[in-house]
């Protein structure tokens, strides 16, 4: 029993990031890698910006399609970083900003966006929503920056 809970423990704490295994440390395909994504030109230095982060190309852009959210309230500034752990490979982050706190991202009558938008690559998108093969960046190695700014 005790055994159980040791390997449960070290499980978890792996998978939170507290401590490496042998198989993230190794270069194994399953191995995560430190990235940095830092959004400027907010609209609102109050309202909160939500990242999307996707790595399957048939899924990117579709409803609940996403690897993993964030929200992050940009505390009075004009820009905001965030760190985070993601498994190598290809990655496209599209990004919201939520600036009238509805919890939604806002439409006009032709579906496109009312609010501020960005996706990885700082790609703007005319007539269509961005390809996952616009928007990709190479997770592979430590230090990585994704620099994208908002716009309306």
């Amino acid at each position: 029993m005790q055994a159980l809970k040791q390997t449960l423990l070290t499980a978890t704490c792996a998978l939170a990031g507290l401590v490496s295994t042998p198989a993230l440390a190794s270069g194994d395909p399953a191995a995560t890698s430190s990235v940095t994504v830092v959004v400027s030109a907010l609209a609102s230095s109050s309202s909160v910006v939500k990242l999307y982060f996707y790595n399957v190309r048939e899924k990117f852009l579709t409803h609940g399609g996403y690897a993993f959210m964030r929200v992050v309230k940009p505390g009075g500034q004009k820009q905001i970083s965030l760190p985070v752990e993601l498994p190598n490979g290809e990655w496209a982050v599209a990004i919201t900003q939520d600036t009238n706190n509805n919890d939604k991202l806002d439409k006009n009558f032709m579906g496109i966006p009312t609010e501020p938008f960005a996706f990885s690559n700082n790609v703007r998108p005319r007539l269509a929503p961005p390809a996952f093969d616009d928007c990709k960046f190479t997770v592979a190695g430590e230090g990585k920056v994704v620099s994208i700014a908002l716009t309306k």
